[in-house]
Parts: C-alpha cells; structure tokens; sequence
C-alpha cells in the first residue's frame, strides 16, 4: 500500500526560488516606468512652453493642434508595413510553406504531463488569457476605442481654454486623479488604500495652489490684441468648467481602458497599436472640424507665420514620441501613478520660468513642493504592491482574470 504522504503532492522548493527573481523583476519594471514617466514630464512641459508661445502668437486652433498630433500616429504603421512587404517577399523567395517550421502548441492534458514529468505546479504557469498577446484585429480595436476617448480629453482640455480662465481649467482637469482611482478600483487594478486617497487629494491641493496664484496675476494693460483664432467667442465659464470635467473623467476612463485590456506591454505591438489611433484619427475626425469650421466656432486657417508653423512641427514630434512612452510607463506601473506623476509638470514649469527669468511667488513654490510629496509618497505606497490592502475588500486586491468572451463594443 502506497504511503499517503508520498501520494501528496508536495510544494516545489524553485517556486520559491523564483518568487524572489520575479519580485525582484517586478520592482525594476516598477523603476524603469517611473523614469519614463519623468522622461513624458519632461517632453510634455516642454511641449507646454511651445503651444503657449503658439497661442501668444495669435494661433488658437485647439481642434487642429489635437487633429495633428493624434495624426502624427499613423507614421508608427510605416515600420509595421515595411516589415510585412519584406516578410512576405522572404516567404516567396525562400519557397517556404505557410505552416513550414510550425509546432502545436501544448494542450492541457500535454501540459499537465509536462507538469508532472518537471515537477512544476500549476501555479506557476501565467493565465493564458493574460498572457495571450492581441491580434492585428484586436489591437485595431482596441486602437479604435482608445483614439477615440484621447482625442476627447485632449481637445476638451484645449477647447477649455477658451470659455474659461487656465486657473479654472487646470484645477478642473487635475480631478483625473479621483477619477482614475475610482474607475481604477471599479475594474480592480488600483486598490483603494490611505495613502493612495491622501496622495491624490495632496496633489489636488497643490495644483489648486499653483493655479490659483497664476490666476491672481494682473491683467496686461490696454485693450487685448487681436487674434485670429477662437477668442471671438463669448466667456462662458460654465462651459469651459464643463470640457476641463470632461476631459478630466475621459483621460481617466482610456488609462484605465489600456491597464484592463493590455496588462503588460509584452501583449501588444505598441508601434502598431499607436499607429492604428493615427489612422482612426485622420479617418473619423476631419468631419468634427468641418463642422466646427461651418459653424464658426473654429474656423479653418492654415498657420500664417513661420514661427507657428515650427511650433506645430515641434508639438508633433514631442506628441509622437512622449505619448508612446507615456502608455509604457503605466503599463510599467499604474495608472494612478502616471495620473499624478504628470501633475509633475508643475514644479519643472516653475522651474523652467526661473530659467527664463520669470520670477515665481512662494504660494507657487509651496504648490509644487506639495506635488512632489504627493506623487512620493504615491510612488513608495504603489511600489509594495503585493502588500497594499484595499480598504473594501480588507486585503491585497487581486486582478479579475480577462475573459476571452469580454469584447470592447
């Protein structure tokens, strides 16, 4: 009679071992999306200085800026066609078959013998449909929703500007970070924790202390100068406080969007993914401008000075490389983390006025002191992710596992 303890299965000594090695893994992935985080802060306030010095030239074409940027997208498919013509042309070339070199994949009773026969457990094998990488036609889809939701929070933030004052529309469109943590903790990849809410409400408050002192500055002397973008329309603040909320609860809704459906960045071909939204965007949005255009609220005009046309170019490239990284970045981390990351711009703005040699109030100073403890503090509580308890659940929140059957539309 066989020993019943023999008959127990019993725990692999290496999955511990290799516990500590994907920990260890995850911290540095944890690490290196936070520097491309600061790398987007960086591109992104510089991009800030340019569009403001687009709009002091008289340049306010919000829908047109953000047209232009969403399309420069499209040039991320060049790489992706190139390699399927020559990939092909291979194929013919070297007369190989279709299937040539092709191996089943293991089925589950293949795999469970594997198991057995190497003495892993179960356990240690990643869900397939986490692991799965997406499809051509599931990243195209997936491109579809996401360009969509960008193309709105960024033109809402910028349409903002127009029917309400910036103080208004920052303090408005910093609320994202309620917002992510909430939708976040809906779909279980954010867990609700002290920290967390202080951090958030923190970096609220420092932006409100930014914005509020940039609001208080005095108003230049003499009749304001004439441009020819949008300033004709009338101040209606209601409006403008409405796109700033607007835009707030979309960028929210398409961060945590790609968290749930991506995961990881090994799932997807992010130059392919970016490349679909360019295409999407020149296909589904020109009619939006044209009604703008009929209507007056925009009008069409082509930028009438070198100046604004270098600024544009320069918008494009930085849009085209930091919001590659930026998706990296939180697919690296969270996307709480990236929301108040970005509040980051702050300080580095303040900063870049007194390089230029713009004096900034203590009320700014302290502001964007608040901001940096608070994206800190975020940081140090996300990184003990295995740790962190939620405060609904009462323990560490795990991920719904994606279900196959789970479509966007």
């Amino acid at each position: 009679m066989m020993d019943t303890e023999t008959a127990l299965p019993r725990p692999s000594s290496r999955s511990k071992s290799r516990s500590r090695p994907s920990h260890l893994t995850s911290r540095k992935n944890y690490l290196v999306g936070i520097l491309l985080l600061l790398a987007v802060v960086l591109l992104w306030t510089t991009s800030n200085f340019v569009t403001q010095d687009l709009f002091e030239d008289g340049y306010e074409k919000p829908f047109l800026v953000t047209y232009l940027n969403t399309s420069a997208f499209s040039l991320y498919l060049l790489p992706y066609l190139f390699r399927r013509y020559y990939g092909r042309k291979d194929q013919k070339v070297g007369g190989r078959g279709r299937h040539e070199g092709y191996e089943p994949l293991l089925t589950d009773v293949d795999a469970a013998g594997t198991l057995g026969a190497t003495g892993l457990e179960a356990a240690d094998i990643p869900d397939k449909n986490l692991s799965k990488p997406l499809t051509t036609r599931e990243t195209a889809h997936l491109a579809a929703v996401f360009c969509l939701l960008w193309f709105i929070a960024n033109w809402t933030v910028n349409a903002s500007l127009d029917y309400t004052s910036v103080a208004s529309a920052t303090i408005l469109s910093s609320m994202s970070g309620f917002f992510t943590l909430g939708i976040g903790r809906v779909f279980r990849v954010e867990s609700l924790t002290i920290v967390k809410i202080g951090a958030v409400i923190t970096s609220f408050v420092g932006v409100v202390l930014v914005s509020l002192s940039d609001s208080s500055q005095p108003e230049p002397a003499g009749p304001p100068a004439p441009t020819a973008g949008t300033s004709h329309l009338p101040s209606m603040p209601i409006v403008g406080d409405a796109l700033a909320l607007f835009s707030a609860l979309f960028y929210a809704l398409y961060v945590t969007l790609l968290k749930v459906r991506i995961r990881s960045e090994d799932r997807i071909d992010m130059q392919v993914f970016f490349g679909f939204v360019g295409l999407f965007n020149i296909l589904a949005c020109w009619p939006i401008g044209v009604l703008l255009h009929l209507t007056g609220v925009e009008p069409f005009e082509l930028p009438y000075s070198r100046k604004a046309v270098m600024a544009l170019l320069v918008n494009m490239t930085i849009t085209l490389s930091s919001d590659y990284i930026y998706v990296i970045a939180m697919l690296k981390t969270t996307p709480l983390v990236v929301t108040v990351g970005l509040s980051l711009t702050m300080p580095l703005a303040v900063l870049g006025d007194f390089l230029l040699g713009r004096p900034a109030k203590a009320q700014v100073m302290l502001g964007a002191v608040v901001v940096i403890f608070s994206f800190l503090a975020l940081g140090l509580e996300d990184s003990r992710n295995a740790e962190e308890r939620d405060l609904i659940a009462g323990s560490p929140l795990e991920p719904e596992p994606e279900r196959s059957d789970v479509r966007l539309d």
